[in-house]
C-alpha cells in the first residue's frame, strides 16, 4: 500500500501548493469589488462564508466568481461541511471545466471524508476525464512553457491513477455488494489494465456471489485465474461450473484449491481462528466437489476418501451434507458388494444420516437403508 499513500500525498501537496490559483483584480470602486475586499478582510469564518455565498449568488458571471468558489471550498472543508464543499467544487468546474485540482478535491472529499460510494462513482469518472484531457495536451512550441506543461501533464497522469485507486479503496470499504460491483465494474471500464483490478477481484467475486449472480462470478473468476491461480474460492467457482462437462478439469482445479489453502500464508489482519475456519470450509467444499465427481464415475474408493474429508467443512450446508452422505452410503455399499463386507455398516450409517435430512436425497436414502438392512441383516 505504500505506493498508494505516496500518490495520495503527492496529489495533496500539489493541491495545497496550487490553492488560490484563480487570481483576481479587485476594483474597490464597484459594488462587486467592495464586496470582494470585505471578504478578504473578514476574519470570522462564519461571516466570511456568508459573504462568499452572497457574492456567488449576486454575481454568478463575474470574473472573480471562480476565486469565490475556490475560497468557499476551503471554508466549507475547514468548517466541516463536505457536502457544501463538493457543491461549490461542482459549480467551480462548471465555470472552469479543466480545473483538475478542483475535481481532485471533490473526489478526495467523497472518498476520505464522506466515504460515500455513490459520490465516488460520480466523481471518479469526472476527475479522470479532466485528468486525461490535460494529459493529452500537446507539448508547447515555446520552450519557456515546456516545464509548466510537463508539470501539469505529470500531475494529470498521477491524478488519473488516483481515480482508479479511489474506486478500489471505496470497493473495499463499502459493505454493500451492489456498490462493490458497481465500483469494480467502473474501474474495469475506465482502465481494463489498471493495477487495482487484480486487487479488487476477490471483493467483486464475493459481491457477485452475495447477489446471486453466479454467471458473472464465474466469468470474473475465469478471467482472474488467467493471471493468478492463488485464489481458492475462484478456483472452486470455476471447478463447479465445469461439473458434468469437463470432470478432469473439475478435479484439477479443486485439487489446486486444496493445495493453495494448505500452503497459503494467513492474510494480514485475519485471526488464526478465522483463517483455520476458512481453510476448513474451502478444503471441505473442494473435497465435496471431488467426491461427487468420483461417485458419478463409479470410482467408489476415491469418492469415499474425498467425501469423508469433506464432511467437517460442509457441516453448515444441509444440501451439500445430504448429497455427501448419500454418496458415502452408496460408495460404501458398492465397496461392500465388491468384497469389503465391513463397509456395509458404514453404508448403513451414512445412509441413515442422509435419510434424516429433508431434501431431494431423503427418499432414496430411506430406500437404501432398507435395502442394506435387508441384504446384510444389520440394524
Amino acid at each position: 500500500m505504500r505506493p498508494l499513500v505516496a500518490i495520495a500525498s503527492l496529489l495533496l501537496a500539489v493541491w495545497t501548493a496550487n490553492a488560490q490559483r484563480h487570481a483576481i483584480t479587485i476594483n474597490t470602486e464597484t459594488p462587486e469589488g467592495a464586496l470582494l475586499q470585505q471578504i478578504g478582510q473578514e476574519s470570522d469564518q462564519t461571516k466570511k462564508i456568508a459573504l462568499l455565498e452572497q457574492f456567488a449568488s449576486q454575481y454568478p458571471k463575474h470574473e472573480g466568481t471562480p476565486w469565490v468558489y475556490e475560497m468557499l471550498m476551503e471554508a466549507y472543508t475547514t468548517a466541516g461541511q463536505p457536502d457544501n464543499a463538493i457543491a461549490a467544487g461542482e459549480k467551480l468546474l462548471a465555470l472552469k471545466p479543466d480545473d483538475a485540482q478542483t475535481a481532485h478535491a471533490c473526489l478526495k472529499t467523497a472518498l476520505e471524508i464522506k466515504r460515500d460510494p455513490d459520490l465516488v462513482l460520480k466523481w471518479a469518472p469526472i476527475t479522470s476525464d479532466v485528468a486525461r484531457k490535460i494529459a493529452q495536451t500537446p507539448k508547447p512550441s515555446d520552450e519557456d512553457e515546456v516545464e509548466d506543461w510537463q508539470h501539469e501533464v505529470d500531475y494529470a497522469k498521477q491524478l488519473d491513477i488516483y481515480t482508479e485507486y479511489s474506486l478500489y479503496a471505496m470497493a473495499l470499504q463499502t459493505p454493500d455488494p451492489q456498490k462493490k460491483i458497481a465500483l469494480g465494474d467502473l474501474l474495469e471500464q475506465r482502465n481494463p489494465e489498471s493495477q487495482y483490478i487484480p486487487m479488487v477481484a476477490e471483493h467483486r467475486f464475493m459481491a457477485y456471489i452475495q447477489t446471486g449472480d453466479n454467471a458473472k462470478a464465474v466469468a470474473l473468476a475465469e478471467k482472474t485465474l488467467e493471471r493468478d491461480q492463488t485464489n481458492a474460492e475462484m478456483l472452486l467457482a470455476v471447478a463447479s461450473s465445469y461439473m458434468g462437462k469437463q470432470n478432469d478439469k473439475v478435479l484439477e482445479l479443486s485439487s489446486k484449491a486444496i493445495d493453495v489453502m494448505n500452503t497459503k500464508a494467513k492474510p494480514e489482519g485475519v485471526s488464526d481462528a478465522d483463517w483455520e475456519n476458512r481453510k476448513k470450509l474451502v478444503i471441505g467444499r473442494a473435497n465435496y466437489i471431488q467426491g461427487v465427481v468420483h461417485a458419478s464415475s463409479n470410482r467408489w474408493a476415491a469418492a469415499d476418501k474425498a467425501l469423508r474429508a469433506a464432511l467437517p467443512g460442509i457441516a453448515d450446508s444441509a444440501e451439500m451434507r445430504a448429497e455427501a452422505l448419500f454418496y458415502l452410503g452408496l460408495a460404501n455399499y458398492r465397496l461392500a458388494e465388491a468384497g469389503d463386507v465391513e463397509r456395509a455398516r458404514d453404508a448403513l450409517r451414512f445412509s441413515q444420516e442422509c435419510a434424516n435430512i429433508p431434501g431431494r436425497f431423503q427418499a432414496r436414502a430411506r430406500q437404501n437403508v432398507k435395502a442394506i438392512q435387508s441384504q446384510y441383516r444389520i440394524r
